[in-house]
């Protein structure tokens, strides 16, 4: 990344240059999209942190480390939650700005009417609304008055003006923040783990290709030996109410708890308009994590290590943000998302904790009948009024958009070309997860630990934990709800005849408080108490669950790889050490290799193909199968996987007026029969030979040569990268595929967002892909960028010899 004296240069080389000096940036059109730059914008380049700050909670101090970590330190946890919230606004107000009018549906408000359906679609769904619900039920907790306190110290960076850059290209100020807003975060980070209408879009797809082609591309259970709780897991069960100790294997049949009929047989699709248009606020492609714990038995030291690395969103600034908090209470350091006050994934002087994606189901679709004017909806043998709200979108330099919120039951009412599906999230009702993640980073051992994760109602995760007792634990937190249709458990794929009250969550009250009768007991959740060895990487979580838990799991690849790596250190008798699982963490071993490349050979042998074929077949030969930036194999790899993909299932998508984001993925591609329909016009073998031919036109039409010119970061952007591309992080090579531990997919912009590898009560480091700072003119807006692509991990450090940055003073603010 430049130097900071670079970065003024380059706004400085534009501002003298007048506007049309900005072509040298790319940025033509920031007069159209941004306020002009002015003396106002050069001024935030000498933005700084204040000597001093009234703390109206009491005394704390604030170092800053070299890495640009803040070390809150406080006799009084307010105080110390206080002096987060502020420096969490200096370093990243913009970003927390932003994600809250994303959620609120206030984004038009700035941006015009671009955004419009993004708004109407974030106020439909009202998770404004359920935040205040969940800050009313926490407001008077321990956990509400630290959100409280953060707030205020959030408030106080807006009162003093301390905006960054963002905020005066775009001429204007935040409104105050509000312990709404933070519950808010919790409800954003869950909408993009959990949020997705798969029902919708399988419905979809087996309405224009057939159900056999949608079981074939998009199956309830994938055909792998590798889930999170395999045989080998050998660990103890919490027991149950009737006094029986919870096993592997829970249920009797062998359905992986997603017996009955689909979504397609049981109501049918709600057309393609509103669909396509709900798909564009699901879950990001690829999101999931990696994580593993492997106890004493197996290290060098003899205490317990968990590695962790989420793959979410990457963006300039990161999603996440570092930080440690020292109280009388505990000491606490680690990762959490701006807007959040408490550490999410990090440790204590006690333990060390890290989430995944379950993936599973917790939001169901419900269709109804309407009467003819669309004003009621039948429902228990009744017709009811929809509860109605009229809202506003204001829309900058255009008209303002009226309208009106509908709800049933069962929540939100979503609504496109005169069709409409209601919607039930576990996220729309007050939720506990807040008390749940500040519990944890006060808990002192697995008991406590245990306690806390009974409050982790949202998102659904797989919590991996280890402390310095030598304890290990694996949990499936959040709520599991169960559905029944005339008494009889069913799973949740499917669109449910709302009007007959199928599928409804006993105890669920939308934007108001749940008793959660209707949901898996907690001591019914998958788990593992002290487990030997454990790796989750998003794939079923157990073979045969006691009740349905979903069917969006990832494909095997990264799970398989880490549990035969960690296999092999075991069988070895290999004492691993921090190193060892760093390592890990960048293998670039693809597995999709392994399965694809042994057909694709036997073709190539068995025809007389061109010169450029064979070349190409003794490349990928010679190649070690690892998705490495300087390796000529991976390129061709990955582009011809993509070919093989795209030319497997395109005809007949095509013929559906279905697109690529309907398209499945690798394992169900990787695995299709050769008999399969999708290959009746073209065979599997020969699909295979052109879609090799296809990469390599691919390959010279763009000039590429090795991995690392096609897998790069460019797609890593900030969010007005387009208009103002000196935002932006370098544009680097990099490892990893979308199949690799390292997991990174350069198509849509996921990969590890975060990295730490934790011996509890000893030596922990991470790494963030950029930097602490979203100040664009910090020291720290990028400085961890080229060691994150290297995987080489900083210290996660409970201690720091830098001085006081800010010293929190106790009196009104």
């Amino acid at each position: 990344m430049p130097a900071d004296t670079t970065r003024r240069g380059v706004l400085a080389g534009a501002l003298a240059a007048g506007i049309g000096g900005l072509t040298l940036t790319g940025a033509r059109e920031l007069l159209s999209q941004f306020a002009p730059l002015s003396g106002r914008a050069w001024n935030t380049a000498s933005r700084s942190l204040p000597d001093s700050v009234e703390n109206p909670y009491g005394e704390a101090s604030l170092r800053v480390d070299d890495h640009g970590v803040p070390h809150v330190e406080a006799d009084d946890e307010a105080a110390a939650y206080f002096a987060v919230g502020y420096v969490q606004a200096y370093d990243r107000l913009f970003q927390l700005d932003l994600q809250r009018r994303v959620m609120r549906g206030q984004l038009s408000e700035l941006v015009g009417e671009a955004t419009l359906d993004d708004d109407e679609f974030h106020v439909r769904m009202d998770f404004a609304g359920a935040a205040e619900a969940t800050w009313e039920s926490i407001a008077e907790t321990p956990a509400g008055e630290l959100v409280e306190a953060y707030a205020d110290g959030v408030n106080t960076v807006i009162e003093a003006g301390l905006l960054p850059l963002e905020f005066e290209l775009l001429d204007y100020e935040p409104r105050e923040w509000t312990p709404a807003d933070s519950m808010l975060m919790e409800k954003q980070i869950s909408w993009d783990l959990t949020g997705n209408f798969d029902e919708l879009r399988r419905a979809l797809v087996a309405d224009r290709l057939g159900e056999t082609v949608a079981d074939e591309l998009f199956p309830e259970r994938m055909d792998h030996d590798t889930p999170i709780l395999r045989d080998a897991v050998d660990a103890d069960r919490l027991e149950t109410d009737d006094g029986d100790s919870e096993n592997d294997n829970g249920g009797d049949d062998d359905s992986d708890g997603t017996g009955g009929t689909n979504g397609a047989d049981a109501a049918g699709n709600v057309g393609d308009e509103l669909t396509n248009w709900l798909s564009r606020y699901e879950s990001p492609t690829g999101v999931g994590s990696n994580s593993w714990v492997v106890s004493g038995a197996h290290t060098e030291s003899g205490n317990p290590i968990v590695a962790y690395d989420p793959h979410l969103t990457l963006m300039t600034p990161p999603l996440w943000y570092e930080q440690r908090v020292e109280t009388p209470e505990r000491s606490v350091r680690g990762a959490t998302f701006p807007g959040v006050p408490f550490v999410i994934a990090g440790a204590n002087d006690s333990g060390t904790w890290s989430f995944t994606n379950v993936g599973a189901d917790v939001l169901d679709c419900y269709r109804y009948e309407i009467d003819e004017n669309g004003e009621r909806y039948r429902y228990d043998d009744e017709w009811r009024e929809f509860d109605r709200e009229e809202r506003e979108l204001v829309v900058a330099d255009g008209e303002n958009r009226t309208i009106t919120v509908r709800k049933t039951v069962h929540g939100p009412v979503l609504e496109r070309e005169e069709r409409t599906v209601g919607v039930a999230w576990t996220g729309h009702t007050a939720t506990r997860t807040t008390e749940a993640i500040y519990e944890f980073g006060r808990s002192d051992g697995l008991e406590d630990l245990l306690e806390a994760t009974r409050k982790f109602d949202l998102p659904t995760q797989n919590l991996v934990y280890a402390d310095v007792d030598g304890r290990t634990l694996y949990y499936a937190t959040g709520q599991l709800p169960i559905r029944t249709i005339g008494g009889e458990e069913v799973p949740g794929n499917r669109i449910f005849d709302g009007s007959a009250g199928e599928g409804e969550w006993e105890g669920f009250t939308p934007f108001g408080e749940s008793s959660w009768d209707g949901f898996v007991p907690f001591e019914a959740k998958p788990h593992a108490i002290d487990p030997d060895v454990l790796a989750t990487a998003n794939q079923r979580v157990v073979d045969d669950p006691e009740h349905y838990v979903g069917v969006a799991y990832a494909s095997p690849y990264r799970g398989a790889r880490i549990y035969d790596r960690l296999d092999e250190a075991v069988e070895n008798g290999e004492g691993t050490d921090l190193e060892f699982h760093r390592d890990l963490q960048s293998d670039t071993h693809d597995g999709r290799a392994d399965q694809l490349l042994p057909d694709l050979f036997d073709v190539v042998e068995s025809r007389d193909v061109t010169d450029r074929l064979a070349d190409a077949t003794a490349t990928l030969e010679d190649w070690n199968r690892r998705m490495d930036r300087d390796e000529e194999g991976a390129l061709l790899f990955a582009r011809w996987m993509e070919q093989f993909r795209r030319l497997t299932v395109e005809p007949q998508f095509e013929a559906g007026d279905l697109d690529e984001s309907y398209y499945p993925g690798d394992w169900a591609v990787a695995t299709l029969s050769a008999d399969s329909d999708l290959y009746a016009d073209r065979s599997r073998e020969e699909t295979m030979l052109e879609a090799l031919e296809a990469a390599l036109d691919e390959i010279d039409d763009e000039g590429w040569e090795r991995y690392g010119d096609w897998n790069t970061t460019k797609p890593i952007e900030h969010p007005f990268g387009v208009e103002a591309p000196f935002l932006d992080y370098d544009d680097l090579p990099l490892d990893g595929s979308r199949a690799t531990v390292n997991n990174y997919r350069a198509g849509s912009a996921v990969g590890s967002s975060w990295r730490m590898v934790v011996e509890p009560g000893g030596e922990a480091t991470a790494i963030l892909p950029g930097g602490n700072s979203g100040d664009y003119f910090s020291a720290h807006y990028g400085d961890q960028f080229e060691r994150w692509i290297d995987n080489d991990q900083k210290p996660m450090a409970l201690s720091t010899e830098a001085d006081v940055t800010v010293s929190f003073t106790e009196g009104s603010s």
